[in-house]
């Protein structure tokens, strides 16, 4: 029903306040459309479903969602621009349909070409701007671990706001967005977040169901901001400055700043001029939350959080420290060994051993090894420890260190392994991959290395950066981890303390009682003053207190949950059932 009330316009014209349910074609489209994508991903890639309904949403966020699945398939450029072409065609179409059953009936809506080419040229600018933070999105699915997200949602909320407005007024690169077009954005990001975090965990049917639903909430959204850019009036009798002024591309252009100003904090931040707390990490001596994954490869528990984890395990006798990337040998090793006397601790070297068999000192740039080289140097130095030890080794790995460990294990089966404890470990790696060597170059792998030679500027990594581990993982990753947690392999005795911030590249499953979060970032927890008594508390046996457990478990499976919908869409999960 239209409501006969008039509500003032901008300029003093009067719209016409009518019903938003009127407008059935823009809800059967937008439901419609997510709904179809939903069914079509439970038969091809379930595990991708909580991206769905992001098929009708706001234009910069369709884009976001259409930029990633071209990224998701390892495909030859010529390939890839074809296929590019098409969706471009079809994204900027559907918008065009979207805008056209939104618009307000009573007003006099956009001409169809111009507001297709509108649409067409949104996505273009999109897709450029959002490229690089689609690449960190790869990047983190082929390497896990929080930092490429932290790092790449950030600039996809400001370039989402920016473009707020962007293919719904068809002049939308001359002005910034209008504030009820940043709102309109925001509750549309809320809602498409909670929307994935509840798809992740449910069933096909149900999946659709609330996909179906969430349609009909992005055509609330397009009705609203299409009500907001009915207001926006051409500029009349401006002054030659003015026009000048409102003639420049300020969307854009507020775009490509929030770029800038990204690449230039990482700057600043490899270079000292800003630093992050020691360690990364946002614990406290005075008050530490420690995580024990009780449960062997084999899948038995040992022991719970609570109690006494690692009680009857005997004291560690021998330790072999696996530093991360980045860290550099042979000194991180020592508030260990402090903590642990009468044991022999000593800090595995990614240059290799000596002569006599002692790890050769080295610094921050010579991490990038490949997976199958890195198990079997860290199986070297495992075993050279024992020799001099004798008795199991336990193996304390810290990030890239966790996938050696897998790498090891896989590769050398029967090592004298005592107990393992995982710091920020690299969790479900590899979930995408792309073909090794020049003659499988997709425009992934290329983005990806561009990437990661422009971060390698910056760092004190060197030009390469991570791209022989990266390239390693993309094909080797999913195999070796998916070894190790077989429930047939052979158990081990573990420990893991997973940072919070990671939740963030977590699997959307539900963390078993036993595993509790530190309320940290990636990286640096084998240095923080309360992760470190923990540490020598499970490998000399004692029991491992946890505090805040519940508080954060359930946060970081919020967390895990709602970012599927940022993430890369992937076509299978590793949660059970």
């Amino acid at each position: 029903m239209i409501i006969h009330a008039t509500r003032p316009g901008a300029a003093g014209a009067a719209i016409p306040a009518e019903g938003f349910l009127r407008h059935r074609g823009l809800l059967l489209v937008a439901a419609g459309g997510a709904v179809a994508e939903a069914g079509l991903l439970s038969l091809l890639a379930p595990a991708a479903r909580p991206v769905a309904p992001q098929a009708t949403a706001l234009p910069v966020l369709a884009a976001y969602h259409d930029l990633r699945w071209l990224f998701t398939d390892s495909q030859s450029w010529p390939w890839f621009t074809g296929i590019a072409a098409v969706v471009l065609l079809a994204r900027s179409a559907m918008d065009t349909l979207l805008l056209r059953l939104a618009w307000p009936r009573d007003l006099r809506a956009p001409r169809l070409s111009r507001a297709f080419w509108s649409s067409m040229a949104l996505t273009a600018l999109a897709w450029l701007l959002l490229s690089p933070t689609v690449t960190l999105a790869f990047g983190a699915a082929v390497l896990p671990f929080s930092w490429p997200l932290l790092a790449a949602l950030p600039i996809v909320g400001g370039i989402a706001i920016a473009l707020s407005h962007g293919g719904v007024n068809v002049a939308w690169w001359r002005r910034l967005p209008p504030l009820r077009s940043v709102l309109w954005l925001l509750g549309s990001v809320v809602m498409l977040s909670a929307a994935a975090a509840v798809i992740a965990h449910l069933g096909t049917v149900a999946a659709v169901a609330v996909t179906g639903v969430t349609g009909l909430v992005n055509a609330r959204v397009w009705y609203g901001i299409a009500g907001v850019s009915a207001r926006l009036h051409p500029r009349a009798h401006e002054s030659v400055p003015a026009r000048l002024l409102f003639g420049l591309p300020l969307a854009p252009l507020a775009g490509l700043m929030v770029l800038a100003l990204v690449v230039g904090a990482a700057r600043l931040m490899f270079t000292g001029t800003i630093q992050l707390p020691a360690g990364s990490s946002m614990v406290s001596s005075s008050s530490v939350a420690t995580a024990v994954i009780g449960r062997s490869s084999a899948g038995g528990n040992e022991s719970g959080a609570s109690g006494g984890a690692g009680a009857g395990a005997a004291a560690a006798e021998s330790v072999l420290v696996v530093g991360g990337w980045g860290s550099s040998c042979c000194d991180a090793a020592n508030g260990l060994g402090a903590a642990l006397p009468g044991a022999t601790v000593r800090q595995f070297s990614y240059a290799g051993l000596d002569a006599r068999g002692r790890p050769l000192p080295s610094g921050p740039s010579v991490d990038d090894l490949p997976l199958p080289a890195l198990g079997d140097r860290l199986a070297a130095q495992l075993e050279k420890l024992h020799d001099l030890a004798g008795g199991p080794v336990d193996v304390v790995a810290e990030s890239e260190g966790s996938l050696g460990v897998y790498a090891m294990l896989d590769r050398h089966p029967g090592l004298p392994v005592g107990s393992i404890v995982l710091l920020s470990p690299i969790v479900d790696p590899g979930q995408l991959s792309y073909p090794p060597g020049a003659d499988g170059a997709s425009v992934s792998e290329d983005a990806l290395d561009e990437l990661n030679n422009l971060v390698g500027s910056m760092s004190p990594y060197g030009p390469s950066g991570a791209q022989q581990l990266l390239s390693s993982v993309s094909e080797f990753g999913a195999r070796y981890f998916e070894a190790v947690a077989d429930p047939g392999a052979e158990p081990a005795r573990l420990l893991a303390v997973v940072p919070l911030a990671d939740a963030l590249t977590l699997p959307a499953c539900g963390l078993p009682a036993s595993v509790v979060v530190v309320p940290a970032f990636h990286g640096g927890l084998l240095g923080d003053g309360g992760v470190l008594p923990m540490v020598s508390a499970f490998l000399t046996g004692r029991p491992v207190t946890a505090q805040n457990e519940g508080e954060l478990r359930d946060a970081a499976e919020a967390i895990s949950s709602a970012a599927v919908a940022w993430r890369m869409p992937v076509a299978h999960s590793m949660c059970p059932g």
